[in-house]
């Protein structure tokens, strides 16, 4: 560089340094918009791919039931992949949420391609379970491949795996706000980490928005009618949200003690997903219906339209619980859906408000309850049902929450801060040790 020019390039210089100690937020958001975006571009393509062939493989099951016959064939399959070969990310969720706590090696890239088959094949043979947890977990192990490229330290780490979960959760649902303060709320119960706001808005925001160049498709759901906000209202909402949360609480306690039962039973882990798809195919070909395997949105869509019976939520239960517990891949929170909504229905025989609002405060509130994210929750309800129902949302989603106690679904999930004073010497405990 000759002489004349060097001064004009140290002003150069030095006019950016005075410009970024005015803003020093600048370089923060630059640097993390970067790598959120890169990480919403990812996420966004495998929830696309991943939802196109959930809706094929639940097209070919619905057309051809006799491959349920294969339930256990697959079970016993899907086993095996991680019994042999995939054991360090077999925790799943659980293993985003212990990297969040407790940063280790980098996630295997491994956990991606497994569970989007295991998932696949849970789906196409006849399982009830979600695709929440295969989002996450093909988010967290995508993603965490990034650490050592960009050279992020611990802290950095950390905030990545949140924005994945938050790209995950938000493509593969369509709700991105949700998808975001999901990320932040899972990991630590009545706490945030505010230093990793803008990255995981950014991630849902971008992972949802490829999700949707993509062209794949959500469900889309109405409430036709919702009441004024009234006294009598807001009580039907509480005791609703007592209904929610006692039914959240219930469901993780169930979940987590079968499965120490199938392994306490069944020594050899390959057979525990057999034994469970020979319970879960028997009784659909007993029971002459696939009304409660799957996804189960058909059912959803009908809990909105008119009341349903109060043994369909309960079938769900079953159903999941003995296809999660005993090993197979997918997620809890669309049969936690499906499981809310047609509770609301069934109640709006006894609670005197609309049918659709019940299943619409259902289906986020149980979810509230089994996974301890009441504002992500709400956030899911306003986007998918519209801000009119906010508050009939938002008050069942609170009180599911504090009704359902110590428990979640995430058993690697730690308090942040206890729902009642009582608890606080569960602080920064997990609901493992609770």
């Amino acid at each position: 560089m000759s002489m004349h020019k060097r001064p004009a390039y140290r002003l150069i210089k030095l006019r950016f340094l005075l410009f970024f100690r005015k803003y020093p937020a600048l370089p923060y958001l630059v640097r993390w918009l970067c790598i959120s975006t890169m990480t919403g571009l990812l996420t966004g393509t495998v929830s696309a791919g991943f939802l196109m062939s959930l809706a094929w493989a639940t097209d070919f099951r619905e057309s051809h039931s006799w491959v349920i016959a294969f339930l256990p064939v697959a079970g016993f399959l899907v086993g095996a992949l991680y019994h042999y070969f995939g054991k360090d990310v077999e925790a799943g969720n659980n293993l985003l949420l212990e990297n969040i706590h407790e940063p280790k090696e980098t996630i295997p890239f491994k956990m991606a391609p497994f569970v989007y088959l295991g998932t696949l094949m849970t789906h196409l043979t006849g399982g009830s379970a979600g695709r929440e947890g295969t989002a996450l977990q093909m988010a967290g192990a995508i993603a965490d491949q990034l650490t050592r490229p960009l050279k992020l330290d611990r802290e950095d780490r950390n905030i990545l795996l949140i924005s994945a979960i938050a790209a995950g959760f938000g493509s593969v649902f369509g709700t991105p706000l949700a998808g975001a303060v999901f990320g932040l709320e899972v990991f630590l119960t009545g706490r945030i980490r505010y230093n990793a706001i803008f990255p995981a808005f950014a991630a849902a925001i971008a992972a949802d928005a490829v999700t949707d160049l993509w062209q794949a498709k959500h469900t889309h759901y109405v409430i036709d009618f919702i009441p004024e906000i009234a006294f009598l209202p807001i009580i039907y909402s509480i005791l609703a949200g007592i209904a929610f949360g006692i039914c959240a609480a219930a469901f993780s306690r169930l979940l987590h003690r079968t499965g120490r039962l199938f392994k306490s039973k069944i020594q050899y882990p390959p057979l525990r997903p057999l034994v469970g798809g020979l319970i879960v195919a028997a009784a659909v070909f007993a029971m002459g219906t696939t009304r409660y395997i799957g996804l189960g949105i058909p059912v959803i869509l009908e809990s909105f339209d008119h009341q349903l019976p109060p043994y369909d939520f309960i079938m769900k239960i079953l159903f999941t619980v003995v296809t999660l517990a005993a090993g197979f891949k997918g997620g809890e929170v669309t049969p936690l859906f499906f499981i809310g909504a047609a509770l609301g229905s069934a109640l709006s025989v006894i609670i005197p408000l609309p049918c659709g609002l019940m299943a619409g405060m259902g289906f986020v509130a149980v979810f509230a309850g089994a996974t301890n994210t009441p504002i992500a929750c709400l956030l899911m309800g306003i986007e998918l049902f519209g801000a009119d129902c906010g508050v009939y949302v938002a008050i069942a989603c609170i009180v599911s929450y504090l009704f359902s106690g110590n428990n979640s679904i995430y058993h690697r999930q730690k308090i942040g801060e206890p729902k009642n004073r009582r608890f606080a010497h569960l602080t920064d405990k997990s609901f493992d040790d609770v």
